[in-house]
């Protein structure tokens, strides 16, 4: 249904900015949202502003954050800018220095200067942020003029879409007193390893997720797909362009070429290039014997004896990255790719061990270079060594 992965692929539909395809969304309402709640447990919200799908992980994961932002304070910024529209009308306006007056007055701590480049600089990328989300427009003005300096004007409009921007709580959340609790479901009455909340949960963690692992959340799970599997596996071929794959410790949502939901990987950048073959390497050490995975099908490594194996990939394959990774020096090659593996669950470090688990995902996909091109490129770096070695007789 490509309507219903329109609602998983994006954080909304707005109707000012895409009259059809908000249409065309409301006319199927019903049968997405019969699969959003019974499925899933996603509340579907529909009015006369927008379409959205409420997509609450059932386990939260660091790369579901704003990518685009790089501090705390953007993020505190944003539940602030939040709170300043919550008051006003949709379509009306509002000038730049109204916002900054109310966030210095509602921030916590010392009171915010916007003198600070830093300061004004993190305000403008939590702007353009809402800007690119339909939460407010550009009237009149540039926010360049506010980053050089703190008297720079902007006139904003309010779409009205910051309301349904924040999760609906069943409960006060002022009454929460741990990180947890905001991991709860709305089913909290009930026993949560069981019935419809696991349901749910499987269907989320396949859905919103790189992979679903043995090791993370709850055993009862798995146990979910040991009996259920198959008739869970047609339920999503049914509905998308995709296969569904169940291991021992592992199972994962594979999206076809017509299937888009959310970031996929790989994706097509140099970096996912990158991964791929670090998979390969991966796969050589365990087929070898150097690496052993556990019965969960993970492999736990120390972090030294990782890192050597992605200093080896670069020197044997860097040749044919993109110039940006082939230049990088070794030690922030290493740091970018252990990162990017750690954003798409391939691997998860562990400082205070100082060790690195890989997991199953790993080993679902490799890359390698083509033999024609490995078979030239060992020949130019044999001229080259050849070159260098007379130079210095």
């Amino acid at each position: 249904m490509r309507e219903l992965e329109i609602l998983l692929n994006r954080r909304w539909v707005l109707k000012s900015e895409d009259r059809e395809l908000y249409y065309k969304i409301r006319d199927s309402i019903s049968e997405i949202r019969k699969f959003a709640t019974e499925k899933m447990g996603c509340q579907v919200i529909e009015n006369s502003l927008l379409v959205k799908m409420e997509k609450i992980p059932a386990l939260p994961e660091s790369c579901m954050g704003i990518q685009a932002f790089t501090s705390r304070e953007e993020y505190a910024y944003l539940c602030i800018l939040l709170m300043f529209l919550e008051d006003r009308d949709a379509q009306g306006q509002f000038i730049l220095s109204q916002l900054t007056e109310y966030i210095a007055s509602s921030m916590p701590g010392e009171k915010t200067d916007w003198t600070l480049y830093t300061n004004r600089r993190r305000l403008i990328k939590v702007l353009r942020y809402a800007v690119s989300q339909g939460i407010i427009r550009v009237t009149d003005g540039s926010d360049d003029a506010f980053m050089d300096q703190e008297t720079g004007e902007v006139l904003y409009e309010n779409t009205g879409a910051s309301r349904y921007f924040m999760r609906n709580f069943s409960r006060d959340i002022m009454e929460y007193t741990r990180p947890e609790e905001f991991q709860e479901s709305d089913w909290f009455a009930m026993d949560e390893d069981r019935g419809i909340a696991r349901r749910h949960r499987v269907y989320k963690r396949l859905l919103f997720s790189v992979g679903m692992y043995r090791g993370e959340g709850a055993e009862e799970d798995f146990e979910y797909l040991k009996y259920y599997g198959r008739r869970l596996a047609d339920d999503l071929e049914q509905n998308f362009q995709c296969q569904l794959h169940i291991h021992r410790g592992s199972a994962f949502f594979m999206q076809g070429e017509d299937c888009r939901i959310g970031d996929t990987f790989p994706e097509n950048t140099g970096i996912s290039d990158i991964l791929l073959m670090c998979c390969a390497k991966i796969r050589e050490r365990v087929e070898s014997g150097a690496w052993t995975p556990e019965k969960d099908d993970t492999i736990e490594v120390p972090l030294l004896d990782f890192e050597e194996m992605l200093r080896q990939l670069k020197a044997e394959s860097g040749a044919g990255f993109i110039k940006g990774y082939r230049e990088m020096p070794e030690g922030e090659f290493v740091r970018e790719a252990e990162a990017e593996m750690e954003k798409w669950t391939l691997i998860r470090r562990d400082r205070r061990t100082q060790t690195v688990t890989v997991y199953p995902s790993a080993a679902k996909l490799t890359g390698r270079y083509p033999d024609d091109y490995t078979e030239k490129n060992k020949a130019e770096e044999t001229k080259r060594g050849t070159r260098t070695k007379g130079a210095e007789q």
